[in-house]
């Protein structure tokens, strides 16, 4: 039998000498190639192999002009990085391409990937590189009066940085003339075969946007013709801040992006920096990890399960779920001190060992909850109204979830059994007995089913934490792992001063780069560091699942009736933190 050949020499063979490989630390086969082949690389590698790459996983860009080891790299002022996935290869594959300071532009992919249209204008916003044939190529995060691009390495990191804010002649004016509203700036007309168009705002203060996001929509009486989401106004520099911190100090930052999901952040970026330093977390580490992931994945769902209720008109669900919630909070603050953003994952395993009576408190919540959930089975899921509601609104098949990026329960619900946890185990997730739930029609009830189950699932993982909780270290013994053990700082003036500057400083990373991506509570988050053996990160990508399916709304929106945008809005679950980083 003959070998399949790797993607290595796949693209060789299409490409020979036009492109070049780069051995990085995860692994993750590398390519560098120009920019006048860049779009047909990626074509090639989405249509024209056997497992081909059809999602856009993430799509990102590099300010390199100040880095210090770039060894076996091509010379790049600027550089654009797309992440692949194929399901086939269960592989990630890193395209890069290099640009020069005086030529910061390369083609579009919009027309390969229709999720490349924001991506592109979050890289145009950010470091002001222009991708040409862009359908509207705009700012994305930042407003539209902004000066410079944020993540370019002269852009200020801290406001201390910046100088007194002097008020620009005619700024009010500019500012307000920014957000007069033209259709033609949000790539819609005013009418249509003579009859003019509704426009209608819905946020950026709106009970059912869950925050402040905007959608604009163009309506043909309550036929919605198109809906456009504004974002950004929760935009607070989260990667900007992770070239600004130590490895170790941005960890409790990692809380505040999907601000529902609490350690499942922390646990994105662990499981990037980890691999970045060679730690191997001990069992026990990885186990309570597990455990407070899954508890984490309750509250967050629990959140939405109340809240997606509510935005339907049913009032009382939400009260009963957040008192759930309320409970396993209690959990939470009893093992790390704090409730929603405990911050408690360190670099080589966790803060503290796990408290006296931590088991009762966990066996008691999975008494607890099941009962509650099948009460909530019957008073929402099988109610007539909530199914008139979501039953084939918002519906999408597997090839369009992933063309946009879809991950999590939403990719789930259209039928396609794919979790992270399954697939590209981590932390010990393969030793664990659990379902991954499916539905058929990919619409907003199925999205719902799917959660639900998911939290009995999670039920299902927690029990076995507890029932297979081994012993021995709380934390790696690793140099890097961070605060470092404090066995021996009493006792000799090295070992005190190494933990000094290990905390206060923060570890020296070796260089490299890597991707760290987990089964977060709303879909794959990754985080793409990248390191120049200094004690903070040069690059901080952050790819969030809520980014991804909001752009998707668009999509899903047009010809429904204006209640139906508020339905899909609530069973995408997103976090605008997690959007706008």
């Amino acid at each position: 039998m003959i070998a399949a050949p790797t993607i290595a020499q796949e693209i060789n063979d299409r490409l020979g000498s036009a492109v070049t490989p780069q051995v990085t630390v995860d692994r993750i086969p590398t390519f560098w190639v120009s920019k006048d082949r860049a779009p047909a690389l990626l074509r090639f590698l989405k249509d024209g192999i056997d497992q081909p790459y059809k999602m856009l996983y993430d799509l990102s860009a590099i300010d390199e002009r100040m880095r210090v080891h770039r060894e076996g790299q091509p010379p790049s002022d600027f550089t654009v990085v797309y992440h692949l996935l194929s399901f086939g290869r269960n592989e990630y594959l890193r395209i890069k391409v290099a640009l020069a300071e005086g030529r910061l532009s390369l083609p579009s992919i919009t027309s390969i990937w229709p999720a490349a249209d924001w991506y592109e204008r979050e890289v145009f916003d950010l470091f002001g590189i222009v991708f040409d044939g862009h359908p509207h190529l705009e700012r994305l995060l930042m407003p539209k009066t902004w000066v410079g691009h944020p993540l370019r390495k002269e852009h200020p990191s801290r406001a201390t940085e910046m100088g007194p804010y002097q008020l620009p002649p005619d700024k009010e004016v500019a500012e307000q003339e920014a957000l007069r509203f033209h259709p033609e700036d949000w790539g819609m007309s005013r009418e249509r075969d003579g009859s003019d168009f509704i426009f209608l705002n819905v946020g950026p203060q709106h009970p059912g946007t869950h925050g402040v996001l905007r959608i604009a929509l163009q309506l043909d009486g309550e036929e919605v013709v198109d809906a456009i989401p504004e974002i950004g106004f929760h935009h607070r520099g989260a990667e900007k801040m992770g070239e600004r911190q130590s490895w170790h100090s941005y960890i409790p930052y990692t809380d505040r992006i999907d601000y529902l999901g609490g350690v499942m952040n922390n646990l994105a970026y662990l499981t990037a920096v980890e691999t970045l330093a060679g730690i191997k977390v001990p069992p026990r580490a990885q186990v309570i990890r597990v455990m407070l992931a899954e508890l984490f994945r309750i509250i967050s769902h629990l959140v939405w399960y109340g809240t997606f209720a509510q935005d339907l008109g049913q009032m009382s669900p939400v009260f009963f779920t957040f008192n759930d919630r309320e409970r396993a909070f209690g959990i939470v603050e009893a093992i790390t001190g704090a409730r929603m953003h405990p911050a408690w994952f360190r670099i080589g395993g966790v803060a503290a060992d796990l408290p006296r009576g931590w088991e009762n408190l966990f066996r008691d919540f999975i008494k607890y909850l099941p009962p509650r959930l099948k009460e909530y089975d019957r008073t929402v899921m099988r109610n007539r109204i909530f199914q008139a509601r979501t039953k084939g609104i918002g519906a999408l098949t597997v090839n369009e979830a992933i063309e946009w990026g879809m991950t999590g329960p939403n990719l789930r619900a259209c039928g396609f059994d794919w979790d992270f946890r399954k697939r590209q185990p981590y932390c010990g997730y393969d030793q664990f007995q659990f379902d991954i739930p499916t539905a058929q029609s990919g619409d907003c009830y199925d999205r719902a089913v799917v959660r639900v189950e998911e939290m009995r699932q999670s039920l299902r993982i927690i029990e076995q934490c507890l029932d297979n909780m081994p012993e021995g270290p709380y934390k790696s013994d690793h140099p890097l792992a961070t605060p470092p053990v404090k066995d021996r700082t009493m006792h000799d003036i090295e070992t005190l001063i190494t933990h000094f500057l290990s905390v206060s400083w923060g570890p020296v990373m070796p260089v490299g780069e890597v991707l760290g991506a987990i089964e977060g509570t709303k879909g794959n988050n990754g985080y793409y560091l990248v390191s120049d053996g200094s004690t903070v990160s040069y690059r901080t990508r952050i790819r969030t699942p809520s980014f991804a399916h909001i752009q998707t709304l668009r999509w899903l929106s047009r010809g429904l009736m204006i209640p139906d945008v508020v339905v899909n809005l609530g069973s995408l679950d997103f976090v605008l933190a997690d959007v706008d980083r």
